[in-house]
């Protein structure tokens, strides 16, 4: 799965699933832009990726404003003069019951989870377009299926899907694909700071029985980011152990 060279940038990168994604694709070859909200997280990260032998630079910034995305895509630029990859990541999760949500994790959620991707998309879009050739990857959920205590969550996730296909329509002409991956349970920092008991009962909703690993997601991402994967466009990929399929 090709992706030598290529300069990828990631969303949420400096820690959990997207710096999975940020290894998988720097040990393809890539060229990788790691962003973080946290500066300290985007360093960590970014060292990390150095002695493994990747190339990887990082930006700091808050992509759920249009400035912070608009500094991502123009700092990737500055450093490379081009932008093959976009992998949206960054997201938050902010559960409780409809009745007693308040507004202002609404809004977070929506902002970080997928106004986020509309900014990026919409700061990277007019490179790829030039370039006549860009691969956008949109983190989705399978929570966009719709589970309790999520309103907000699931959501924010659906958008994403509903983004992702519109892009895809409006970008095909310049050779540029957008898809979404859905995973469902990952073994990030937020899973290992469960209860074991909880962590035990969540596994048991997997048909696989197992939880998902940030190189899972990275190895999905490889593939809708390479060459080989130059005719699938619009499509959402699950990568949940079967989760999806009905579980709860």
């Amino acid at each position: 799965m090709n992706v030598m060279d290529r300069v990828a940038v990631i969303t949420g990168a400096g820690q959990g699933i997207g710096a999975g994604i940020a290894r998988v694709l720097g040990a393809a070859g890539a060229k990788v832009v790691v962003n973080d909200l946290v500066e300290d997280r985007v360093q960590d990260s970014v060292d990390g990726l150095h002695g493994a032998g990747i190339d990887a630079t990082g930006i700091a910034s808050d992509v759920g404003t249009a400035d912070g995305a608009a500094a991502l895509i123009a700092g990737a630029m500055d450093a490379h003069d081009r932008v093959d990859i976009l992998v949206n990541n960054a997201g938050i999760a902010r559960d409780g019951w409809l009745a007693k949500m308040s507004e202002e994790n609404w809004d977070e959620v929506l902002r970080v989870n997928t106004k986020s991707q509309f900014l990026t998309c919409r700061a990277a879009a007019p490179h790829m377009m030039e370039q006549e050739h860009g691969r956008i990857v949109n983190i989705s959920s399978r929570a966009w299926l719709g589970g309790p205590g999520q309103a907000n969550y699931a959501a924010s996730k659906g958008a994403v899907i509903s983004l992702t296909r519109t892009l895809a329509l409006e970008m095909a002409r310049y050779q540029i694909t957008a898809n979404c991956i859905a995973p469902a349970l990952v073994d990030t920092p937020l899973f290992q700071g469960l209860d074991d008991e909880v962590k035990e009962r969540l596994v048991k909703t997997i048909p696989l029985r197992r939880v998902g690993t940030p190189d899972d997601i990275g190895n999905a991402v490889l593939y809708l980011a390479s060459d080989e994967a130059s005719y699938v466009t619009g499509q959402v990929l699950y990568v949940c152990g079967g989760r999806s399929l009905g579980a709860s």
